[in-house]
């Protein structure tokens, strides 16, 4: 599948960009899931005041597109990286998740 290995290829350049700074020794579980936490709420101060109308245009000016997407990396980031440190694999997860919300969650009808 493309998509595993552009993430595979992505979570490696994050190792290899952190390795390269030596910050491993910084990249504990711990200290990735805190920034995950940061990164996410830096993801929804850009929507904190507004209107359920106006956060659905948020995308149609272009620095706060800027500014979505930026943050929207960083979520990824430590995602990916928190994932590496733990040995999960993202894609395989949010799978077997899906998966388990469907028979949780039936759809009306089904």
């Amino acid at each position: 599948m493309t998509g595993d290995r552009e993430l595979a290829a992505l979570q490696a350049r994050l190792t290899e960009f952190a390795a390269a700074r030596r910050w491993e020794p910084f990249h504990t579980p711990k200290n990735l899931a805190a920034a995950l936490s940061v990164e996410a709420s830096e993801l929804l101060e850009i929507f904190q005041w507004l209107t359920p109308e106006q956060s659905a245009r948020v995308m149609e000016d272009p620095e706060q597109a800027h500014r979505v997407e930026d943050e929207v990396a960083d979520v990824l980031a430590y995602l990916l990286q928190l994932c590496a440190a733990l040995g999960v694999d993202p894609l395989s997860a949010l799978d077997a998740k899906i998966g388990r919300n469907e028979k949780r969650f039936p759809a009306p009808g089904a």
